[in-house]
């Protein structure tokens, strides 16, 4: 038997080769929008694009997973590994941190105590890093028991930031007020590109930049804020998230490898299709920490 295995929600973003190196179980998210599902197209941001020429006005809605789908989860893990760690999306947006503790409620008094879930107060790759920093804790050698403190100081650490097309699709949903999207309008308006930030679990604010494309916004984000960690020889590691825009993804990704000496890119993926209907096509997301 193995000592440690991972679960993450779909929405933490991986690559499937990142999941099938690791023996990652991942829990899928629910997603409804009848209207669009039957429109084609390969993936979610190309039935949106659809959407919007056939002039469709309803928006998706998701539901987290159910106690049930991270019960099977654990349930798989445990035939395989000695204790499982579980990392969700923030609980300040979605209920799945709070499914997650009850599936594991439900595994029996001894098979509980084998299971261990964290919250990563973020989402997409910014879950993602967290997912890949337990995995280096693990192949470290790492009891669980470490691994999950080591997590806890890492959260305020992975700082995630994100340039949307349009953001109809976070505000329909609730993720983010109306005052923070008219925020977002009004700077385009006056012909700047503002930046959104998770911070502390929740959407808010980042910037503003003045880029001449959205790459170009993200990477300086992340130029200015690493400055003083690489300036002390520090290592960076980002990823990379997008909605079905790969081109922009790869420029972003090319600026900083070619530009920021000591930054490691993890992966760069595609938005899963669940959080693709908050954030729309073309999104681009960065996520950042210190390694």
């Amino acid at each position: 038997m193995f000592t440690i295995g991972l679960v993450v929600n779909e929405a933490a973003d991986l690559p499937e080769e990142i999941i099938e190196k690791n023996q990652i179980v991942v829990v899928p998210v629910k997603m409804e929008w009848p209207e669009v599902e039957i429109l084609p197209g390969q993936n979610t941001f190309q039935k949106m694009r659809e959407a919007e020429k056939r002039g469709i006005k309803t928006f998706g809605r998701t539901s987290q997973p159910s106690p049930k789908d991270f019960l099977t989860a654990f349930e798989k893990q445990l035939e395989i590994f000695e204790k499982v760690l579980c990392v969700t999306i923030t609980s300040k947006l979605s209920g799945t941190y709070n499914s997650a503790l009850q599936a594991k409620n439900f595994l029996g008094q001894e098979r509980e105590k084998r299971v261990f879930v964290v919250d990563s107060l973020n989402a997409s790759c910014g879950t993602g890093l967290l997912a890949l920093r337990a995995i280096d804790f693990v192949n470290q050698g790492k009891d669980i028991e470490g691994i999950v403190k080591e997590l806890e100081k890492l959260i305020p650490q992975i700082h995630l930031y994100g340039m949307f097309e349009e953001v109809k699709w976070l505000e329909s949903s609730g993720r983010i007020s109306h005052i923070l999207a008219n925020w977002v309008r009004r700077m385009r308006k006056i012909g700047v590109r503002p930046i959104i930030e998770v911070k502390k679990g929740v959407v808010t604010a980042g910037g503003i930049t003045k880029a001449k494309d959205v790459p170009t916004g993200l990477f300086r984000q992340l130029k200015i804020k690493t400055e003083k960690l690489r300036s002390q020889d520090k290592k960076i590691r980002i990823a990379i998230t997008h909605g079905d825009n790969l081109e922009i993804a790869q420029k972003l990704k090319k600026m900083v490898e070619d530009e920021l000496t000591g930054t490691e890119s993890a992966y760069l993926n595609l938005i899963d299709d669940v959080l693709g209907v908050l954030v729309g096509p073309n999104a681009l997301i960065l996520a950042w920490c210190e390694i």
